[in-house]
């Protein structure tokens, strides 16, 4: 899924555009029992509660791609009978009106899912009538191509609010506040089936972590059956790793730079597309080779990245290089530029040290005092 297609599902998450039938909840304490079920028509909820709610699934389906947001395709045997896939998919189809299966669904949660703290599970369905598109792109409301049926689920903490003074307005006076039990915005969920050119893809999901770095693999692999892909921290780990032991030796400076400078080109160019950039082996062996690394140096390429990355497996360009900034770090110092004044940083041999050279003009500030460069003569 990309950019517009979640933004286009999120757009329905108000009371005028409500495409969701049902809502289910199981509140799971730290000991992984079972607190509270509960299951309804969404819109029998009053209006303040249907509105925090809508605020929970908006962030279920908020991030970005490739970092938090990650588009899942599952494995043949997944959707074979008693496969993860087979078992969504029978879920979804029952619009959550299936008692036995949505608490099988809190099962395999409770199994999989890691979290020392009590937490909300939040399941809901939602039958969304795909409005067709005209020639300009416009939505044609009353030329609907097909209904998109899909589920959410929404894993929010819940955690106790903070010890406090509050004013009671009924005594008039201030006192000690109730500390009340508090669900929190969704720190994992996952949407299914996939809304993939605005259709569905029975074969694809997407998973949704707040946090970049703890994708939490184990239950993706147990919940989904889909291989668990690399953090963007490890595939700019990675991205580094395969860049070092292909150029060895050779990994200078203006090596390092000139690939930056065409990683940049590339997000440039693909800047307002929906989709990320994705960066496959060749790919990344053709940048390697646009930014001057020799064809005796990309030789022992492919068992780099085949190692570090996985041979079918790509990179998400955004997470390997940073657009706003390009830095420079040693021992004892780190320059930061932003990437159109990279050529203003050098490096030099001076006086037989080697040196990085930075070009300024006679404008400069030094802890907040405008100063000269040079003394006056």
């Amino acid at each position: 899924m990309n950019k517009k297609e979640i933004t286009e599902l999120k757009k329905q998450y108000t009371p005028d555009r409500c495409t969701i039938t049902r809502i289910c909840g199981c509140y799971v304490d730290a000991e992984k029992e079972k607190k509270l079920e509960m299951k309804e028509a969404f819109l029998s909820l009053s209006e303040e509660e249907i509105f925090k709610y809508f605020e929970i699934f908006k962030k279920t389906l908020s991030g970005t791609i490739g970092k938090n947001l990650l588009n899942l395709d599952f494995p043949l045997k997944s959707e074979a009978e008693g496969g993860q896939q087979e078992f969504l998919l029978r879920l979804r189809n029952s619009r959550l009106k299936d008692d036995v299966l949505v608490n099988e669904c809190y099962d395999r949660i409770i199994e999989h899912y890691y979290n020392g703290e009590n937490y909300f599970i939040i399941l809901i369905h939602a039958a969304y009538d795909v409005p067709g598109k005209a020639k300009d792109n416009t939505e044609m409301f009353d030329a609907s191509d097909e209904v998109f049926e899909y589920i959410l689920c929404s894993i929010c903490p819940v955690k106790l609010s903070k010890a406090g003074l509050c004013y009671n307005a009924e005594t008039n006076r201030i006192q000690d506040r109730i500390r009340d039990w508090i669900v929190e915005l969704p720190e994992r969920g996952f949407l299914f089936p996939a809304f993939n050119d605005r259709s569905t893809d029975l074969h694809s999901m997407l998973y949704y972590s707040k946090n970049a770095e703890e994708l939490q693999t184990d239950f993706m692999q147990e919940m989904f059956g889909c291989e668990a892909s690399l953090t963007a921290k490890e595939q700019k780990e990675s991205f580094h790793s395969i860049i070092s032991e292909t150029l060895g030796e050779d990994c200078e400076y203006e090596t390092v730079k000139s690939i930056h400078d065409h990683l940049s080109s590339i997000m440039e160019e693909h800047k307002d597309d929906p989709n990320p950039v994705l960066l496959d082996k060749q790919e990344v062996k053709h940048l390697l080779s646009l930014s001057g690394v020799e064809d005796t140096r990309l030789e022992e390429f492919d068992d780099h990245y085949d190692s570090a990355i996985g041979e079918h497996n790509s990179l998400v360009a955004s997470n390997i290089i940073n657009t706003r900034k390009f830095e420079v770090k040693t021992p004892n110092l780190t320059i930061q530029v932003s990437p159109e004044c990279a050529d203003l940083i050098e490096t030099r041999v001076v006086d037989g040290k080697k040196c990085l050279v930075i070009t300024v003009d006679d404008s400069v500030t030094v802890n907040g005092i405008p100063a000269r460069t040079l003394a006056r003569e």
